[in-house]
């Protein structure tokens, strides 16, 4: 009797050693993977970089007509210019869905009267501002994507009824891929200056905890240049800007990456 509660005594004790174990050792694991002690991690960061050639150029055009009251005569000779405009920048080689209709607005124009002038020492009655016209104004944004043909076009469409020419800037088609790239660079990067601590510190690179990513897209090249055409009555065109010659140059991308890594 007394050896058979020995054995029991024996293996309860075991048993209880055993669950010890085994729920430290779970302790442990949850608490590695969820929660790594910033004590034993360490963090990397590298900067990532392409330099890309922009393949699309972005330029806006507008027309603007300025008249009397008959919104609706405006209107009929505002879209006859605009489409005179559209009609030359398809007939260029630029496809439909590259033009865009970015605005459209009526805008009333107002007689102010000067109401401080007195009669017999009194002050006469200031009558309300009067609608006295409006200006139509009609706005539309092109992609070209054969840069022989920009400064061409940008003439172009002031000699076929624009008013003005303006924010021209080169972009990237795909900018997700420069994008790509570059946060891969940035990862190698990081990768070689993890090895190279670890190795220099003297302890060994576990699991990779987390990647944090910052950074900006492409440097857009943006010469701002408004090319206005000289106008005189009701919107006639006396003289238009001769083509430019237009330069792309280039545009960098950069992403910045920060690899955390457990230390083993």
């Amino acid at each position: 009797m007394d050896k058979s509660k020995s054995y029991m005594y024996v293996a309860l004790t075991i048993a209880l050693l055993v669950g010890a174990y085994a729920a430290l050792s779970y302790v442990n694991t949850y608490s590695a993977s969820v929660e790594p002690s910033s004590f034993r991690s360490f963090t990397v960061t590298a900067q990532g970089k392409v330099v890309t050639v922009p393949d699309v150029a972005e330029f806006n055009f507008s027309v603007t007509t300025e008249g009397g009251k008959d919104v609706g005569s405006l209107q009929k000779t505002n879209t006859e210019k605009m489409n005179n405009a559209i009609d030359f920048v398809k007939s260029s080689g630029v496809n439909a869905k590259d033009v865009k209709t970015s605005g459209y607005s009526i805008t009333p124009r107002y007689q102010y009267y000067n109401c401080g002038q007195y009669v017999s020492g009194s002050a006469q009655p200031c009558p309300p501002a009067e609608i006295v016209g409006y200006t139509v104004t009609q706005n539309v944004d092109v992609k070209i994507r054969d840069f022989s043909k920009i400064g061409d076009i940008l003439s172009g469409v002031v000699k076929n009824g624009a008013n003005t020419v303006s924010q021209l800037q080169f972009t990237i088609d795909d900018p997700e891929k420069a994008k790509n790239d570059a946060r891969a660079d940035a990862i190698e990067k990081a990768k070689v200056q993890a090895e190279g601590i670890a190795d220099a510190a003297g302890f060994s690179i576990g699991r990779l905890l987390s990647v944090d990513e910052s950074g900006y897209g492409p440097l857009y090249y943006d010469n701002m240049r408004s090319m206005k055409a000289t106008v005189s009555g009701l919107g006639g065109i006396e003289a238009a800007a001769p083509a430019p010659a237009i330069e792309p140059g280039s545009q960098e991308v950069n992403v910045t990456v920060t690899l955390r890594y457990e230390i083993k």
